[in-house]
């Protein structure tokens, strides 16, 4: 309820000065600009109130500076200024032990344009006159003149301050510190109140990280100061990865393509805007007037409000971002203004015209500065605070400083007089003007190696945001700080909870050139482009990003993997071809049984080895070759389960003398089906290999032959167990490295020379009278055997891990069932369906 009367009474105020504006009393421009504040000793204080705007600069005829078409624009929270300095006086001559007997006054003039109308004014008060008579170290009352009091505009400084220098004048500036200002070869009595603004760029461009506005826009003035700031926004930015979407620089006359200013404002959600309010008042009134709601503007600055009236509810600076100098409250200055009111101070010629627009005050017929109908209870600190804010602003404090440091000074260089001239104590304060330098220099160094507050300062802000929704409402709320001197990470301190957005934002608002990359992203910078713009790519295989916005992708060690997302990585599974696995469980399936098979085929042999079919082929060797078979077929068994270096071992040579032992049986029985058909012609040598049984000696050394290769394998370079972890994803398949290449094909070759030797025997045999002659058979099981092993070799060398291994058991399944297939089938099915083929009778026909 207490809001909506509040802003009842606001538009109230807003349609009062909009009516004033059309019946305001003559009186209201009548009032001089200048007044004065009586004083033994009197400072000098050139301060911004007001400014006149002309259109078409039509000259008064007699009045310097003034047009005919002169419009007033007040800025009535500058009148801070004057009460800030009166308040400084007030407690400096009610102060006893400071400056006593001896009271400060002041002169005040309004300065309202550069150039040659500063100047004069200046002199008109250096000669005291006032009346255009430049008439120099001549007055005609005596008056003793301290200090010059200005800002804060560092033109108006450097104007006024070239003047005063001439003459060794002491010169108090409160405006924005400035290097420019600094130099003591060119302005050796000028004072500097203000702190430095050495950490605004960090503090700001913390901000911006803590956000994450990587995506920023930066409005200066184009002068030196401008520069300088522009070079340290770019040095921070660039250490934090932060881009500028435009730099604009402002100048005097940037009216004068303000569209084209305003052209890529929309780039970005967040703009910082440096400077001060005199060079900047032209931009900050431009962006009132467009209602650029859509923006986040960070300022060093605050957008003062003039006295004209709309009935907009959105302002352009709702949510925006004040960065200002940490001060202590000065309560008594809040008491003071609420005290204030144009009876108690009849000579300042603001508390009327105040009065006269906002209490419904009107002027005397007969003077000007008196006011009639006036509220009883009216006072300052009923304002809006977008009007006048009661808080000491970083201006007014550092004019209370200034006044102080004047003070100071002239008390020491007092009791320095009355040390050297003891009885003089009577004439009051005689002094000229430059000899305050000595004392005021000393005050300065004095502070700075005592680290004053000026020092203390200089690290530290308030971060204010403006909350002025509706517009009107005008409330500056401290949401956070700044401290550089503060540990890393601590520097800046914020209640985000606290923070009024722009209204077009519903959450923490966003100014990015392009979208943050995700978890399993990497950034990948465009060409031509600023870092801050890029486009995202996937993590590569086995990469990962656990973090936004990284621009390498972290690779996963070898014994991790990362999983599908990309953004972590995972512990591999070790795997191997175990018995549990189906693959597993198929093969040594298949191999027992065809094991069992064998050892059945071996049942039926020695059940029927009386029969012909089993004596005509030679019943030892076949014995040997079943049994063998049986051991080929179990030998797959080696490759399954955890490999260990025993088994990795025992994998190839088993498996290389079982089937060396195989097919040198196969080659003996080929050479005994020659050798028994060739015994009706005559010959000595087959005669005698005949009776003693030289076939059978083919197999012991065969066999000696392939346990020499495999010794020589193991002992130069033996099997190993060995990790895949590139193969299986997520897994690290554990499996039997062969150690030695060539010997392991030399291994496989001669097992596959064997196969062709017995190939071309019974080749040679297969036209030789076929009653029980297995030489068919017997070609064509070798002839399958090698087509096995050489298919082997390519699929073997393009598969890895558990896949390789099933595919050498596979192989080793193959060859042994082809040899037990065509050699033994044939004769078992005659033994079992065909028993009348089995007996002599049938060899007789």
């Amino acid at each position: 309820m207490f809001s909506w009367i509040f802003i009842f009474w606001f538009l109230q105020i807003n349609k009062f000065v909009s009516a004033a504006n059309y019946i305001i009393s003559s009186c209201y421009y009548k009032i001089s600009e200048e007044f004065h504040h009586e004083g033994d000793v009197v400072i000098g204080a050139f301060l911004p109130l007001h400014t006149f705007h002309t259109g078409k600069k039509k000259p008064h005829s007699t009045i310097p500076y003034y047009y005919l078409d002169n419009k007033i624009q007040y800025n009535f929270k500058n009148y801070q200024y004057i009460l800030a300095l009166q308040f400084a006086i007030e407690e400096i001559n009610g102060n006893p032990n400071l400056l006593p007997n001896i009271s400060l006054g002041f002169d005040f003039y309004n300065v309202r344009f550069t150039g040659k109308y500063i100047l004069d004014i200046t002199f008109n008060w250096l000669t005291a006159l006032g009346d255009g008579n430049h008439i120099p170290n001549y007055n005609c009352k005596k008056r003793n003149f301290t200090a010059a009091l200005r800002g804060t505009s560092w033109i108006t400084s450097a104007q006024i301050g070239t003047l005063l220098q001439l003459f060794k004048f002491p010169q108090i500036t409160f405006g924005p510190y400035d290097l420019l200002l600094s130099d003591h070869g060119q302005y050796p009595s000028l004072y500097q109140m203000a702190p430095k603004d050495t950490s605004l760029s960090l503090a700001i461009v913390s901000l911006m990280v803590h956000f994450r506005w990587s995506w920023v826009g930066l409005i200066l003035p184009d002068d030196h100061k401008g520069n300088k700031i522009l070079s340290d926004f770019r040095e921070e930015m660039e250490r934090k990865d932060i881009c500028l979407a435009f730099v604009k620089m402002t100048s005097e006359t940037w009216t004068s393509y303000f569209y084209k200013f305003w052209e890529n404002i929309d780039e970005t959600n967040v703009t910082i805007i440096y400077g001060d309010i005199d060079s900047l008042e032209g931009v900050m009134r431009n962006i009132e007037q467009r209602l650029l709601t859509w923006n986040i503007w960070i300022m060093n600055i605050e957008h003062h409000v003039i006295d004209r009236a709309d009935y907009f509810m959105l302002d352009s600076f709702h949510g925006s971002l004040i960065f200002k100098h940490h001060y202590r409250e000065n309560f008594e200055f809040t008491k003071f203004i609420q005290r204030v009111n144009p009876n108690k101070y009849p000579e300042d010629i603001y508390l009327p015209k105040l009065w006269y627009l906002f209490f419904k005050c009107s002027f005397s017929a007969t003077n000007c500065h008196v006011l009639e109908n006036c509220q009883t209870n009216a006072s300052l600190d009923v304002f809006p605070r977008h009007i006048f804010d009661v808080a000491m602003n970083a201006e007014s404090t550092s004019i209370y400083n200034g006044v102080y440091a004047v003070a100071h000074s002239l008390h020491e260089m007092r009791l320095q007089q009355l040390q050297m001239q003891p009885y003089e104590n009577g004439k009051g304060m005689v002094f000229f003007p430059w000899q305050l330098n000595t004392f005021l220099k000393h005050i300065e160094v004095r502070d700075k190696k005592s680290l004053d507050w000026r020092q203390k300062i200089d690290t530290e802000y308030d971060i204010l945001n403006i909350w002025n929704l509706p517009k009107g409402l005008g409330l500056k709320v401290k949401i956070g700080s700044f401290s550089a001197n503060a540990p890393q990470g601590q520097q800046l301190s914020l209640s985000e909870q606290m923070i009024q957005w722009p209204a077009i934002f519903s959450e923490i608002p966003q100014s990015v050139c392009s979208e943050s990359c995700g978890l399993g992203f990497r950034k990948v910078t465009m060409k031509g482009k600023a870092i801050c713009c890029y486009k995202c790519t996937p993590c590569a295989v086995n990469e990962i990003s656990n973090e936004t916005d990284v621009d390498q992708c972290v690779k996963c060690p070898e014994s991790h993997y990362a999983n599908t997302e990309k953004s972590n990585c995972f512990q591999k599974s070790v795997s191997f071809l175990a018995y549990e696995d189906p693959l597993g469980m198929v093969l040594v399936s298949i191999a027992l049984c065809l094991s069992t098979l064998t050892v059945f085929v071996i049942g039926i042999f020695v059940k029927h080895r009386e029969t012909p079919i089993v004596k005509a082929n030679n019943r030892a060797l076949s014995y040997i070759l079943l049994v063998t078979l049986t051991f080929c077929f179990l030998c797959s068994l080696n490759f399954i389960g955890k490999p260990t270096t025993a088994a990795c071992i025992l994998q190839q040579t088993t498996f290389a003398v079982a089937f060396t032992v195989a097919l040198a049986t196969v080659l003996a029985k080929a050479i005994t089906v020659v050798l028994a058909f060739k015994v009706s012609f005559p010959g000595r040598m087959v005669r005698w290999l005949m009776i003693s049984r030289g076939p059978n000696y083919i197999i012991p050394i065969c066999t000696l032959i392939q346990l020499l290769l495999c010794g020589i394998w193991m002992a130069t370079s033996p099997p190993f167990i060995d990790q895949d972890a590139h193969t299986e994803y997520g897994h690290i398949i554990i499996l039997c490295n062969k150690g030695s290449a060539v010997a392991f094909h030399s291994v496989l070759g001669y097992l596959c020379f064997m196969a062709l030797g017995s190939y071309a025997m019974a080749f040679l045999s297969r036209n030789l009278p076929d009653t029980f002659n297995e030489s068919k058979f017997l070609s064509f099981s070798m002839l399958v055997f090698f087509c096995v092993w050489i298919t082997f070799l390519p699929v073997y060398h393009s598969t890895k891990g558990k896949v390789m291994v099933a595919m050498e058991i596979f192989s080793i399944l193959a060859s042994s069932t082809a040899l037990l297939a065509f050699i033994f089938g044939p004769k078992c099915y005659i033994i079992l369906l065909r028993p009348d083929k089995n007996s002599f009778n049938h060899i007789r026909k």
